[in-house]
């Protein structure tokens, strides 16, 4: 069981990047995902989150309206699309995915980092001009 994140790098302030997380070994459609970022010196946070079981996604106030997660089942790849990106949104970027239940999951339980069983590596991502 693997997640292996890629597409980080640099990029200018108001540029874009897609990360993307590809999954082996199991059914990424089966599995709750996201996405985490963690700044030098500070806490890991979580950016956004895919629910496979209530068919919804998430996003943290600070990334609203300028990032995107989406799902490829076909691929068993999870992408992250941001825009706009700002010196702030400079961090390692982690996929995490966890088992999902049979119901809708409680939405805190998707932010917490501890929920997530199976972690990406990470992919630095650096806004800068």
């Amino acid at each position: 069981v693997q997640l292996q994140a890629s597409g980080g790098g640099l990029v200018q302030p108001g540029g874009s990047l897609r990360l993307s997380c590809a999954a082996s070994g199991f059914i990424l459609d089966f599995y709750e995902i996201a996405w985490f970022r963690q700044a030098p010196g500070k806490e890991r946070e979580g950016v956004s989150c895919s629910s496979s079981s209530a068919g919804s996604t998430y996003y943290a106030d600070s990334v609203k309206g300028r990032f995107t997660i989406s799902r490829d089942n076909a691929k068993n790849t999870v992408y992250l699309q941001m825009n706009s990106l700002k010196p702030e949104d400079t961090a390692d970027y982690y996929c995490a995915a966890y088992t999902r239940g049979p119901s809708m999951p409680i939405l805190s339980t998707l932010w917490r980092a501890s929920s997530y069983d199976y972690w990406g590596q990470g992919t630095l991502v650096t806004v800068s001009s």
